[in-house]
């Protein structure tokens, strides 16, 4: 038995393995407990090969991931980080077997050339695929397609093609849509526009709403996430066909973490992950509603106030997020105290009269009653929803069960098995839930017809506002010291 370049003895390849673990040990004397998985990477030198980079991750116990903060990609939220980005990545890290470290480097522009040099295993940032691009990096599987779109705030004139831009066209310097522009030169001559080495997409985004600049281009995502909170800002054209967003790696001989995320997410594709992340962070996103979105911010402010303590109250009392309890009483009612519908249901939370009973609920126009009638509604909601569902998935489907019943929600969840989806999983129950209202369907069922499309919407504008809640709360100190004192729900949105 020998190993290359330690002689041809069995003694010889001993004294190498003790010198070489002897020198492991100092090292782990000096550095401390994070030298130990180093004996691993010295072992296979002294066999005369170089650990490979799946190796030396695997050995170091760390994928180092590039990223931005933003919205779409990675943030520090209420209750750690998140970002679609961020939750692809923490699974990565769990399929090697290893912890995460994300880091963001102080501008955008530095994302690839630090990927290209191997300061990171990876970039994971949101980043749209080009040919320039690709001649420093390469790329991973395609997970996500977005649409670049020249954004401009309502008020103003709309552009119709870049031959009308009429002021300051900003965008990030290193960006795909530099790129894209210097291209479109070519048919606009005169096209002009300022990188800004700065800010992100979604800053440039807040100076268009703010009027300090008339133009900035975000990918379509960007700007069906930012246009919630600030609801003027309004997508003029698309500036090119649809991209590819995909994860970049060093150009390498050494390809061997490369086709361990191919692998990675050819598993996550096949069982549904990527699909039910995605949902997760833009499956509430639809048509934007200007008006709608205008109105509950004014109310955020005008109705919201005389409510807010009660909510906090309420969602204490059963350990919920206040956030979402007040996010459904809008749905609902839209804080109105005094709303009932034509079916008799009434107040803030629109209970009807047999859950007020079962509640102990004696008057349901009551602010105070009816609030906490709600909670306590969806937290025996929640304590019906199989415990092995996991969260967001679970608080979904109980809101769904809020709205059309938990008799109808089963019906819906048995269809989405028949139709072999995963009857745990909101993306594929909502799928599913419209054909409550088709007669060859709902003649399978138990419960029979029900208007299925009513939770999906349901749902839908409840997860909206409660974003949007989040956002304007996260921005008041007072909030977030409330938010931190009350017992935390597990955050399902952006």
């Amino acid at each position: 038995m020998s190993c290359s370049g330690f002689g041809s003895t069995w003694s010889e390849f001993q004294t190498a393995i003790v010198a070489a673990y002897s020198s492991a040990c100092m090292a782990v004397t000096a550095m401390g407990r994070n030298a130990l998985p180093c004996i691993a990477c010295l072992a296979l030198l002294a066999c005369g090969r170089a650990p490979t980079e799946l190796e030396q991750v695997k050995a170091h116990n760390e994928l180092i991931v590039i990223t931005r903060n933003s919205p779409t990609t990675y943030y520090e939220g209420a209750d750690g980080p998140t970002g679609l980005e961020y939750d692809l990545a923490k699974r990565f890290a769990e399929y090697l077997g290893v912890e995460l470290r994300m880091v963001v480097p102080a501008n955008f522009s530095d994302i690839l050339p630090l990927t290209a040099l191997g300061n990171a295993n990876l970039a994971a940032a949101g980043l749209t695929i080009t040919s320039k691009r690709q001649e420093k990096v390469r790329f991973g599987p395609v997970y996500q397609e977005i649409t670049p779109q020249l954004v401009y705030r309502s008020g103003s004139t709309r552009p119709k093609t870049l031959a009308d831009l009429n002021g300051i066209l900003e965008v990030v310097a290193g960006s795909s849509h530099e790129e894209q522009l210097e291209k479109l030169q070519e048919d606009y001559p005169d096209l002009s526009w300022q990188t800004n080495t700065e800010l992100e997409s979604d800053d440039l985004l807040i100076l268009v709403w703010q009027q300090l600049i008339e133009y900035t281009i975000a990918d379509s995502n960007e700007v069906s996430v930012n246009r919630r909170f600030y609801p003027e800002l309004k997508p003029a054209f698309d500036i090119s066909p649809p991209k590819p967003l995909a994860w970049a790696f060093p150009r390498s001989k050494d390809d061997s973490l490369f086709k361990a995320a191919n692998t990675f997410f050819e598993i996550i594709r096949k069982d549904g992950t990527l699909n039910r992340l995605i949902d997760r962070y833009y499956g509430h996103i639809g048509k934007f509603d200007y008006v709608g979105t205008r109105r509950y911010q004014a109310h955020v402010e005008q109705r919201l106030p005389q409510y807010r303590n009660l909510f906090i109250e309420a969602a204490a009392e059963v350990g919920m997020d206040w956030r979402l309890l007040a996010a459904i009483g809008y749905q609902e009612s839209h804080w109105k105290s005094d709303a009932v519908s034509p079916t008799g249901v009434r107040g803030i939370m629109m209970l009807t009269q047999a859950a007020a009973k079962d509640l102990g609920i004696k008057n349901r126009s009551d602010p105070e009653q009816s609030i906490r009638g709600g909670a306590r509604y969806l937290a025996n909601m929640l304590q019906r929803i199989p415990e092995r569902i996991p969260e967001p998935d679970r608080t979904w489907l109980a809101l769904a069960a809020y709205n059309v019943g938990l008799g109808h929600l089963e019906d819906a969840r048995i269809l989405t098995q028949k139709n072999k989806g995963d009857f745990d999983r909101w993306v594929d129950v909502k799928e599913n839930l419209p054909l409550l209202s088709k007669k060859k369907w709902f003649q399978q069922t138990r419960h029979g017809y029900a208007r299925g499309m009513e939770p999906v919407r349901y749902v839908d504008n409840i997860r909206t506002y409660y974003d949007i809640l989040v956002w304007l709360t996260e921005k008041d100190p007072e909030d977030r010291e409330v938010v931190r004192e009350l017992p935390q729900f597990d955050s399902p949105a952006l």
